[in-house]
């Protein structure tokens, strides 16, 4: 009788250390919960997002998506030696999923839409006393998450999504439709939850995220059912009347370094010319012919993307520059004469390292001292130059193109110096 007794007392005390231990939460591992639940946490998984959404405009990665347009081309040598590369130039077979360039814009985003999405998700059951801290940090984390998945839903078409919309949609790729009403949600909880101002530049302005959703809604695939004029025409016009932007005077001054996150800018990456904040775009987009002659030559680099023919030449010659657009030669390298020397074509490459190079990006803090792998200019995001220019293509769309030539001739009038010659206007 005493050794049955004893076994059920030793019964019940197992079982009950049992149940505690099932019901402890593992310590070698945390939750979701744990992990985004909490703002102290939160708050630098998200600078850590915000870094890497940086750190994707950088060197080649950066100036990948811009390669087999209208404007832009690699460099001959380039699209020779790199398969990958001219897949993405050439739009030939090679721009598919067996291309490491197109594999590296992919994995480069989405754990960004994770962290972003995750964030939201679980920050929406958060019950710590600071609401105001919690809504800020949701709105910088949809703004990321909205400005990530329009950029991959213009590549990739349906994609999947991660946060709030799994509990509905799982994890499978969704048609373009649930994607593009994922995205105008995010930057709808945006323009609601961020401020007009921030004192650190790296997080976005409500004014940003409105020009983003003016974006989607005029660039949206006419199949996913969001684009729509009418919509867009009115997130510009509420930065237009209402926003504290203007163009900066002169146009070459966009450029310089010392006019950084000026009255034009609503968004534009930060980069300094010291590693590790440096872009190393100047690499990709200068001269072989200059870096032969000194690595230390500002406008030196390696020829990975250059302006096409009619990027650089003047409209009567098939491009688009006209006569008197001092827009032309702030933008365009057609000049290499260095310290008197006028360098020539390096043999055993493409034969076009003195062609017309891409000049905006050239860091000239770097000359003599650094080499031009160190060009650190802030990369732009979204001007107001190009909030301008997307009104007027809206009411241009809408029928009311008189008002459209206004808004277009307002940055023309910069681009011709202050005066706008009759003949130039629209």
């Amino acid at each position: 009788m005493k050794i049955r007794v004893f076994a059920i007392l030793l019964m019940g005390v197992l079982v009950g250390s049992c149940s505690d231990f099932l019901e402890q939460q593992p310590q070698d591992t945390l939750t979701g919960d744990q992990v985004y639940g909490k703002m102290d946490n939160v708050e630098p998984l998200l600078r850590g997002a915000y870094v890497s959404w940086r750190n994707i405009q950088k060197d080649r990665p950066g100036l990948y998506t811009t390669l087999g347009t209208d404007e832009a081309q690699q460099g001959t040598y380039q699209i020779i030696t790199d398969a990958n590369q001219g897949g993405l130039d050439l739009y030939n077979g090679f721009l598919s999923q067996e291309n490491n360039a197109v594999g590296q814009l992919w994995k480069s985003r989405w754990p960004m839409v994770v962290t972003s999405g995750n964030i939201i998700y679980y920050l929406a059951s958060n019950t710590e006393d600071d609401a105001e801290r919690r809504e800020l940090i949701i709105g910088e984390a949809s703004f990321l998450r909205a400005s990530i998945m329009f950029e991959m839903v213009m590549y990739w078409g349906e994609v999947p999504l991660v946060g709030p919309d799994n509990e509905e949609y799982g994890y499978a790729r969704q048609p373009m439709d649930i994607v593009y009403a994922s995205i105008v949600q995010d930057l709808t909880t945006a323009i609601e939850k961020l401020p007009s101002t921030q004192s650190d530049p790296v997080y976005p302005t409500k004014w940003v995220a409105e020009a983003l959703l003016g974006k989607v809604y005029m660039s949206a695939q006419e199949s996913s059912g969001f684009r729509d004029y009418a919509l867009a025409k009115q997130a510009f016009e509420d930065i237009v009347d209402n926003g504290p932007f203007s163009l900066l005077p002169n146009y070459a001054n966009l450029f310089d370094p010392n006019y950084a996150n000026n009255q034009e800018s609503l968004y534009e990456w930060q980069f300094t010319n010291i590693w590790p904040d440096n872009n190393q775009i100047q690499w990709q987009t200068g001269s072989r012919a200059l870096a032969n002659i000194d690595q230390y030559c500002y406008f030196g680099g390696y020829d990975l993307i250059m302006p096409t023919s009619y990027c650089y030449k003047m409209k009567s010659e098939g491009g688009i520059w006209e006569s008197g657009d001092l827009r032309k030669n702030a933008s365009i390298r057609y000049d290499f004469t260095y310290q008197g020397i006028q360098p020539t074509i390096p043999a055993g490459f493409g034969g076009d390292e003195l062609n017309p190079h891409i000049k905006k990006y050239e860091d000239i803090r770097t000359q003599g001292s650094q080499s031009f792998w160190n060009s650190g200019k802030n990369k732009a995001y979204i001007r107001y130059a190009d909030v301008l220019l997307s009104y007027a293509e809206c009411l241009n769309e809408l029928g009311q193109t008189a008002d459209a030539e206004s808004y277009v001739n307002m940055v023309r009038t910069r681009a011709f110096g202050g005066t706008l010659p009759a003949d130039m206007a629209w």
